[in-house]
């Protein structure tokens, strides 16, 4: 190999290293300022702010206009009562327990039945029999 040849190789390799370096800096410095880094707290990039929590639902009103979202209608809901909704401890939903007196499909009276329903964007998402973990029963109701 030549001496020309040398320098060329020679030239290429500190130029992949150079690359290399470069990268290796800029990949480094996508955590470094993070919320959570040791560095000052003046040179961290700040904690994205949570999204303001959006105004409770009427569930009153949701569950009046739309009460086969939550019974069926052969159940003949009466005296239908709701309580006041409660953020979702799993995401951006709402929850609330409705209580009726309901018949059974060969119209015997089946008392007093309580549901939890999930309310997403000012609409029920999902309602399921409630239970003890529920808290339904220490909960106040109103007449819808």
């Amino acid at each position: 190999m030549s001496v020309r040849g040398k320098k060329l190789a020679m030239g290429r390799v500190l130029v992949h290293i150079a690359l290399m370096t470069v990268g290796a800096l800029v990949l480094a410095g996508c955590g470094v300022t993070d919320a959570h880094s040791p560095v000052p707290e003046f040179m961290r990039a700040r904690a994205p702010e949570p999204p303001p929590p959006e105004a409770p639902p009427d569930v009153r009103r949701i569950v009046g206009e739309k009460l086969d979202s939550v019974f069926l209608a052969a159940s003949q809901p009466t005296r239908v009562q709701v309580s006041p909704p409660r953020p979702d401890s799993r995401g951006p939903d709402w929850t609330a327990c409705v209580k009726a007196e309901l018949m059974s499909v060969t119209g015997k009276p089946l008392g007093p039945q309580t549901y939890r329903i999930t309310i997403t964007n000012g609409v029920v998402s999902d309602r399921r029999h409630a239970d003890a973990e529920d808290n339904c029963a220490s909960e106040s109701y109103e007449p819808i």
